[in-house]
């Protein structure tokens, strides 16, 4: 198939393609006319880098599952290396929970706070009048 029908197969754009090609993740091979050829391997190696990003990972990150599937494994993520990058996302991403979690708790203790406060002032006062404008 060609670069644009491959692009369609695959929800992304030439453009994409051709630099996935120029960082070595996707084959450059040529036909005889001199158009980029490409095959139903080079749609799931463009399904599976797109997958991955779709989850976080960065593009160079891709490249162990894309190795994998070009060494014949029907699955991208088989090979040690994709296991290892499996593995360093799961530490990051479990980092970032923790760091969300802990902002979530000082917005609830800012909320708690400010709700208490609210309450105080509201008998025998006038109700604050906070507006927000830009």
């Amino acid at each position: 198939m060609r670069i644009g029908e491959l692009a369609e197969r695959a929800g992304t754009t030439t453009r994409t393609l051709r630099y996935y090609e120029s960082r070595g993740l996707l084959p450059a091979r040529r036909a005889d006319n001199g158009y980029r050829a490409y095959d139903e391997d080079d749609l799931r190696l463009v399904q599976q880098i797109r997958t991955l990003q779709d989850f976080g990972f960065e593009l160079e990150e891709t490249r162990p599952f894309v190795e994998c599937l070009r060494a014949g494994h029907p699955a991208g993520d088989a090979c040690p290396a994709s296991l290892a990058v499996y593995r360093r996302k799961l530490g990051e991403l479990d980092s970032l929970i923790e760091q969300l979690r802990a902002v979530r708790a000082q917005v609830g203790a800012e909320l708690a706070r400010a709700e208490m406060e609210a309450a105080a002032e509201l008998p025998g006062g006038p109700e604050p009048r906070c507006e927000l404008g830009g």
